[in-house]
């Protein structure tokens, strides 16, 4: 943060934020994912997170998302409930599949809000890579 900014500012540049595609991929965990928590500041904060294989299906009870696709392609499933859902923390689940939910692509620059209560699962395709911004509100 500059000296003035006012507190809870922040300016990203989007060759950052693509970046974030290569001081990830060494990261990644058994689980195909790694990610960094960038900022945050009261009810929201701001993270990257960089696939390279289909990831868990997710529920957070009080927490909305927003991605905003840096690089890659990859499917999300939205909506629908998780099979064999297991508490990993207060107010989330995660599990390993998503049953009844909706498929929608996406590709580099595309944004998407995913609201609390909704399960959501990153899916890769044919891609070998996706990383996103992702903002996270607290409700």
């Amino acid at each position: 943060m500059s000296a003035g900014d006012p507190p809870g500012f922040y300016l990203w540049k989007s060759a950052d934020l693509k970046a974030f595609s290569k001081s990830l991929a060494p990261k990644i965990s058994d689980k195909k994912v790694a990610s960094q928590q960038i900022a945050a500041f009261g009810n929201y904060s701001f993270m990257v997170a960089h696939r390279e294989g289909t990831g868990e299906a997710e529920y957070h009870a009080t927490q909305a998302d927003i991605f905003m696709v840096q690089t890659g392609s990859a499917s999300i499933i939205i909506g629908g409930e998780l099979v064999d859902g297991k508490t990993t923390a207060p107010n989330e689940m995660r599990a390993a599949s998503i049953k009844g939910g909706v498929e929608k692509m996406l590709a580099a620059g595309d944004v998407i809000t995913i609201p609390a209560k909704v399960a959501h699962q990153v899916k890769m395709d044919n891609s070998k890579e996706f990383t996103y911004f992702v903002v996270k509100v607290t409700q």
